[in-house]
């Protein structure tokens, strides 16, 4: 397999970063005042500025053809037509199916997978509204007022960001807890307070044999049988969502509610299949299946829009940039939503469990960095904490600021304080502030190099 390295664009690339390194963000929005219109993207209402980016447009048209020559449009479609591109373990990676409409097909092995999709999602939805409605009482005939999702990784990271992050939605006579860690204070402390005939919980396992999750299922299960003295009981206070049939059993679960789920959805991407059932169970089935309508949207933008206005790619192609070429070592999330409050540790889990390799797909050991180290918080609370570093540190750290136009809680000036900071951030990191601006305000000599800084730090600008 030829390496990206060994192509002559990766040469080019070379050779214009000679050129622009030394270029400054006020200089090339001096010479160009149309910059922050031009290096823009939108879809599906969701607004990307890369302007405040190293970069200029030849740097974007050459990032294009370095796609292009890595086959990425190719493979793009591969993997949505199910192909076994995870070769290793040869499997389709599919979750794209998870959200496809129902009179859609998709074969993997010759069989079409959208109907299964369909009728687990149905699945969902009943148990779901039974739950929630109160049809669905626990053994002693109490309501379920508690839900307890156990996993942990794709299991975990998923739900409890994009139950976090839909909180809004969620039905608020039903407290929502996760379970992940097999430090027995995790499960403790979700507990502490609730009683278990008003408790429900979800054990999210494929093969129902990972170690910590089922370490966790079995002192939930000893919690239960310690109020409620029956074995029958576990059948009313646990679910499963599993493909391992006869585990599910014996634990004591009813197989009918065992909510399956397919070998060719990583569990990274898992958040759409059963595995977000403790989430649809939180926001009901209509606001799920709003979701999945979203993701579909951006699905068929990352498959159908040329790469210079193709969010997701754009995104990646400069993160190769920094990560090869600028040698840039992390990437900060920074999501201006208090909502957003576990989408660094989602995105973590996104990229570094999917580029943290070093060899291709025949073996070769790569001469390239494959990705950076993923971090974050929720802004303001970042610029109390590391922003210095990011301002007048020595390092380049390349940052995805996120916010929303409008705020699902309005309360007086909080919503628009909070995204002038945003913007206020992107542009203090781009333009920085020069000695001669320091000193016109009067600041004692000895100060100007403590108050000068130096600006030039990339950052994204994600609206919707």
């Amino acid at each position: 397999m030829t390496l990206p390295t060994q192509r002559p664009i990766w040469k080019s690339l070379e050779k214009h970063y000679q050129l622009v390194k030394d270029f400054h963000l006020r200089d090339l929005f001096d010479d160009d005042s149309a910059r922050g219109q031009g290096m823009t993207a939108e879809a599906e209402g969701i607004y990307l500025d890369y302007s405040k980016n190293l970069i200029t447009s030849e740097t974007l048209c050459l990032l294009c053809e370095l796609a292009e020559s890595v086959n990425l449009r190719a493979r793009i479609q591969a993997m949505f037509r199910g192909d076994k591109i995870n070769t290793t373990e040869q499997r389709a990676v599919l979750h794209t199916a998870l959200r496809m409409p129902k009179d859609s097909s998709i074969f993997v092995d010759g069989k079409d997978v959208v109907p299964d999709v369909h009728a687990v999602l149905e699945q969902m939805a009943d148990f779901s509204t039974r739950v929630r409605s109160g049809a669905w009482k626990g053994y002693s005939g109490k309501r379920i007022r508690n839900i307890i999702n156990i996993g942990i990784g794709g299991s975990d990271l998923g739900p409890v960001m994009a139950y976090e992050a839909l909180q809004h939605y969620s039905d608020r006579h039903l407290t929502v807890r996760f379970v992940s860690n097999v430090d027995g204070t995790d499960l403790a402390e979700a507990t502490r307070d609730l009683d278990p005939a008003e408790t429900l919980f979800v054990v999210c396992s494929k093969t129902f044999t990972t170690i910590e999750t089922l370490t966790n299922a079995q002192s939930a299960r000893d919690w239960c049988l310690n109020v409620l003295h029956d074995t029958q009981a576990i059948a009313k206070h646990f679910v499963a969502v599993s493909t391992n049939r006869n585990e599910v059993q014996k634990f004591g679960i009813d197989p009918v509610n065992m909510f399956g789920f397919w070998d060719w959805v990583g569990g990274r991407y898992s958040l759409d299949s059963a595995i977000g059932l403790s989430l649809m169970i939180a926001i009901g089935p209509d606001h799920f299946r709003d979701m999945l309508t979203g993701f579909l949207a951006m699905d068929e933008h990352f498959q159908t829009a040329p790469f210079e206005k193709n969010l997701p790619v754009l995104l990646g192609l400069l993160g190769v940039w920094y990560v090869n070429f600028f040698h840039a070592e992390t990437h900060a999330i920074l999501p201006y939503d208090q909502y957003l409050g576990r989408l660094s540790a989602y995105c973590q889990q996104l990229d570094m469990e999917s580029n943290g390799k070093r060899v291709t797909l025949d073996g070769t050991v790569v001469d390239y960095q494959t990705g950076p180290i993923i971090w974050g918080q929720p802004g303001t609370n970042g610029q109390h904490a590391y922003y210095q570093l990011i301002h007048q540190g020595t390092r380049l750290i390349p940052c995805d600021f996120i916010g929303f136009s409008r705020s699902l809680n309005p309360n007086g000036a909080h919503h628009d304080l909070l995204m002038a900071n945003c913007f206020a951030q992107t542009e203090a990191l781009a333009f920085g502030k020069t000695a001669k601006e320091v000193e016109a305000e009067g600041v004692p000599a000895s100060l100007v190099p403590h108050r000068t800084f130096a600006g030039n730090h990339p950052t994204n600008t994600i609206l919707a």
